[in-house]
């Protein structure tokens, strides 16, 4: 959920403590709480069916999850306060209004005072209206400061589908109307054949003068979206995009040299962060360490070595793995030292995991390692 969070505060406030005591109770029976909750909100609100998809699967329980997740970390306001945002701003593209947040939270304190009975009580309800009160408020007004100066999601025609493998496609879009974002960030995208489910993908490019937004896509098994836009989509398709989100973006005050883990279709964003140097003018050191499972699986490479050859700071490293399973931990040790360099993660959620724990290994500070958020990135490509 949040990405990188810091060490939570040593004291706990008494809201926090009661909050963390229900999330341990409900752990065992996440299930029963989350199928309970939607069937209280579809029940006692029955005009907010049509906010969710027709065919829930693992988009079902991510508002639930996200509210938890969120009321687990309601102590560390800094953190907080840009997740909660984002999913503010995010939500408008459902068609999520200030009103709707009332009864989601009314059929949250219905879910868990069924199943958290162990230690649920009046205070422990007071807790929790008082901290979804806190969530809900601050995802509304990010909801209604986004809506001042941007739209609730933007269509954008498909210009160019191009298979680079059997299950690998890089897209290229035309957005109806500007689309500011920083390389680096991911959006939500949408298709005509499955509406209202979402998945993320990564901009696989700086931002372009022309305005094409380009995406690398993995169709997976049983992935809706990626497959629909890997097998399906063509030239003239119309999608829908959220707005842009992610801050594994580039700091341009900063000097420090860049170390990028790619791994499979996490290559796009790390080449939208060269770019990014790149157009900047910056001299400072890139290294790319590009992993994959086959030479085939390196789909991009030939566009990351044409960038080295343009940027004499820029070293591209190929790191394809013969025994099934990424190494790209194992190869960034032997190079190095990277304690001085700013460290950019992008690809499956376990290379993320891998990939940050070997960078501390090698002496890389924590405050110095970006990624996207591991449990977004789990259905990213879905």
């Amino acid at each position: 959920m949040p990405p990188q969070c810091p060490a939570p505060a040593l004291t706990a406030s008494p809201d926090a403590i009661l909050i963390r005591r229900t999330m341990a109770e409900i752990g065992p029976v996440a299930d029963k709480v989350t199928s309970y909750f939607y069937a209280l909100l579809f029940v006692r609100h029955p005009e907010l069916r049509s906010l969710f998809p027709a065919a829930m699967d693992t988009q079902r329980d991510r508002l639930l999850r996200a509210l938890l997740t969120a009321a687990e970390h309601i102590d560390n306001t800094p953190v907080l306060v840009d997740y909660l945002q984002n999913l503010g701003r995010g939500h408008r593209k459902y068609g999520t209004r200030a009103q709707h947040y009332p009864a989601v939270g009314e059929c949250l304190i219905g879910a868990l005072s069924k199943y958290a009975t162990g230690v649920w009580d009046g205070e422990t309800e007071a807790a929790w209206i008082r901290t979804y009160t806190t969530i809900s408020q601050v995802m509304i007004d990010a909801a209604a400061a986004d809506e001042l100066r941007a739209p609730a999601w933007w269509y954008a025609e498909v210009v160019a589908h191009d298979l680079r493998t059997s299950d690998v496609a890089v897209i290229t879009v035309r957005p109806d109307q500007p689309y500011p974002f920083l390389a680096g960030q991911y959006t939500s995208l949408e298709t005509p054949w499955w509406p209202r489910i979402w998945r993320h993908y990564s901009f696989a490019s700086a931002a372009r003068s022309d305005g094409l937004l380009t995406f690398h896509v993995k169709a997976v098994p049983a992935g809706w979206v990626s497959n629909a836009l890997v097998h399906r989509a063509r030239p003239g398709d119309i999608v829908r995009l959220g707005p842009p989100i992610g801050s594994m973006t580039v700091d341009h005050t900063s000097d420090s040299s860049l170390l990028c883990l790619g791994g499979g279709t996490g290559i796009a964003p790390i080449k939208a962060l060269v770019e990014d140097v790149a157009e900047h003018g910056e001299r400072r050191t890139v290294e790319v360490f590009y992993g994959a499972r086959s030479n085939q699986d390196l789909y991009d490479i030939d566009t990351m070595l044409r960038l080295q050859q343009s940027h004499p700071w820029l070293a591209v490293r190929p790191v394809v793995d013969r025994h099934g399973l990424l190494q790209l931990p194992d190869a960034i040790r032997e190079y190095g030292p990277w304690a001085e360099y700013d460290a950019y993660v992008s690809g499956p959620p376990g290379m993320i995991r891998s990939g940050v724990d070997a960078l501390r290994g090698v002496g890389v500070p924590s405050e110095r390692i970006r990624h996207d958020s591991v449990e977004e990135l789990v259905v990213i490509g879905d």
